[in-house]
């Protein structure tokens, strides 16, 4: 475990390569051979028909469980697939051990339309704790990474997502309305006022993504599934932006938070955003 055998800067320095060599495997074995090639039958869905599921997303799950388990013995995986299975492993995020957190397509119904917009991603933590995020869209070759404390990086390059524009709309990316109950509906209403532009949103790691490179300026998100936020939250946070709940505090990807809740390229657009949405 991190505690007894090294620190996270150390574990990170001498295996950070090779999680990424681990994601870029994965895509290029069990995803992207599937791109626009799928059949019906590698097509299901799990709890209505905009919630699909497909052989790419559960063979490259397990590709990456057992490539990432490796690396760091003594670690344990939450993915999305295997939440599905059996939720009860998602008790593992509250455990003592390091967790990978792990969407192996985030964008599961872009991908299955043949569209570019999806992306791996994956997310180290201990205790609660974000350590470090992975976020790659194989189709656009694009990699994201973040360390706590060490910055986010496209590509390699540096990422400062800045306050937004002066005297234009804030852009910001909103929960799909088929995953958000009355009260949140209500809630996400309240975005639509002068000075905000909100839009449905597309996968959520490249929204984050867009929030970190200061494309976007918020995110409004209703549902808790650490492996859809985990790696954008560290990503946002380390590009200087900052996240909410309805109560004022940091998203939990231990869960517990009140919804909706936004993630924001910094902290003045994240106090506004989740103004708005709580009615303050």
């Amino acid at each position: 475990m991190i505690e007894d055998m090294e620190t996270i800067d150390e574990f990170l320095a001498r295996h950070a390569d090779d999680v990424e060599e681990a994601l870029r495997k994965a895509a290029a074995t069990e995803i992207l051979p599937r791109f626009r090639q799928l059949a019906a039958h590698e097509i299901d869905q799990k709890s209505g028909p905009h919630d699909l599921v497909t052989d790419a997303d559960r063979k490259a799950e397990l590709f990456l469980t057992e490539a990432l388990g490796a690396l760091l013995p003594g670690s344990v995986v939450v993915g999305e697939e295997a939440v599905h299975a059996d939720p009860l492993t998602y008790e593992a995020i509250r455990g003592d051990a390091p967790v990978w957190i792990i969407d192996p397509v985030d964008g599961t119904r872009q991908f299955v339309h043949g569209e570019d917009g999806f992306c791996t991603l994956v997310a180290l933590a201990h205790r609660g704790v974000l350590l470090a995020s992975w976020t790659y869209a194989p189709v656009r070759d694009q990699l994201a990474t973040a360390v706590r404390g060490g910055g986010a990086f496209l590509d390699g390059e540096r990422l400062f997502a800045g306050p937004p524009e002066a005297g234009r709309d804030l852009r910001v990316a909103t929960s799909h309305p088929d995953y958000t109950t009355d009260e949140q509906k209500r809630a996400l209403l309240a975005l639509r006022t002068d000075g905000v532009a909100p839009r449905p949103c597309g996968s959520a790691g490249l929204e984050y993504l867009a929030v970190a490179r200061g494309e976007s300026d918020a995110t409004a998100f209703s549902w808790e599934a650490a492996w859809d936020h985990a790696a954008g939250l560290l990503l946002v946070e380390e590009a200087g932006g900052a996240h909410l709940t309805l109560t004022g505090e940091p998203f939990r990807i231990t869960g517990g938070n009140t919804l909706p809740f936004t993630a924001a390229r910094d902290a003045a657009t994240a106090r506004r955003i989740a103004g708005l949405l709580s009615g303050a």
